[in-house]
């Protein structure tokens, strides 16, 4: 059987170079295309070429978002050759609004994606028949939210009617809108940033007097952060001397005398504290012996023979005290 002279490229195998761009027409196979079904396509079949799969997109600012979303496509069907349409600037302008990045730039972004086979340059807005008759598309993939423009409600929907449309899941939380989004929400921080990285104020499309707020306010910033390191080292270096004087080179303690005084307090209040410890709580429980130990018999009065009695606090008890010695004095003799 004589082989044919043109086939079906099939997906890459290796990640040394950027995907192809696709020419007039980027299946030159002569043997007939015949249409698959999605459950013959996630069988493997046909064995003799792989599941051509089309997805189309602005894909301005490049993101994980779209990567993720070309990932889900290239995944679809376990031999899938993965095309993807990128539309042009003047496509885009008109329906969408201006964008970012160059064409040729987006084009070359979409070359280096590892999912990404081959890149479409200017790619329709809507898929035609003849357009997925002459690429020999089996599938489009897209998120399968409706895509409202060009006067129409779903751009996707006679895909979707003629069971070509396979869809895939958004990533949250990333998109186009969002970046741009953070940039304009935080304009005057990266106009200070690229005008400290060399960019001309033309270039930012900076008024002069922007320009030399945003130039003060970085020279303002560099100050506070000069005094901040100045304020640092001047705490590191009264930390180590103040530790210096504490300690000498030997690791004995060189201000004795200080130390001495810190330990003398210390002991000091410590010996109070065990001497005239502080009094219990008067709800506290009473104290129960132990079965093994016996109380201990009460020790018996303390006899003061030489006990001065205490001053009195008035001229009658003054007089009182002096009879009650006399009387003591006479019992004794």
């Amino acid at each position: 059987m004589e082989e044919l002279e043109h086939t079906c490229p099939h997906p890459r195998t290796t990640l040394t170079e950027p995907a192809i761009f696709a020419r007039e027409t980027s299946c030159d196979c002569r043997a007939p295309h015949e249409k698959l079904t999605i459950a013959q396509a996630r069988r493997g079949t046909p064995v003799d070429r792989p599941v051509r799969v089309y997805a189309d997109g602005i894909f301005d600012l490049f993101h994980s978002g779209h990567a993720r979303a070309l990932m889900q496509a290239k995944n679809l069907f376990p031999n899938t050759y993965l095309i993807v349409g990128v539309c042009s600037d003047e496509l885009t302008h008109k329906y969408k609004g201006f964008t970012v990045m160059t064409e040729h730039e987006r084009y070359e972004a979409l070359r280096h994606c590892r999912y990404v086979d081959e890149v479409l340059r200017d790619a329709p807005w809507t898929l035609t028949p003849e357009f997925l008759e002459k690429h020999k598309i089996d599938f489009v993939a897209h998120d399968d939210i409706p895509y409202s423009s060009a006067g129409s409600e779903d751009v996707y929907k006679h895909i979707k009617e003629a069971g070509m449309f396979v869809p895939t899941q958004r990533t949250e939380g990333i998109s186009t809108s969002d970046l741009i989004t953070r940039i304009v929400r935080d304009y005057d921080v990266y106009a200070r940033r690229n005008l400290q990285r060399g960019y001309t104020a033309k270039e930012l499309n900076v008024s002069y007097i922007n320009e030399k707020k945003y130039r003060l306010q970085n020279q303002v910033d560099r100050m506070k952060e000069k005094v901040r390191t100045v304020e640092e080292k001047k705490k590191s270096r009264e930390f180590i001397g103040n530790f210096l004087e504490l300690f000498g080179p030997d690791g004995t303690w060189k201000n004795t005398s200080f130390m001495k005084q810190v330990f003398q307090e210390r002991s000091g209040r410590m010996l109070s504290y065990a001497l005239s410890p502080r009094e219990s709580p008067c709800n506290s429980p009473p104290r129960e012996l132990s079965p093994l130990r016996s109380p201990s018999p009460p020790s018996p009065p303390a006899r003061w023979h030489n006990a001065r009695p205490s001053p009195p606090t008035s001229p009658k008890g003054a007089s009182a005290s002096m009879s009650s010695m006399s009387e003591g004095d006479e019992d004794e003799k």
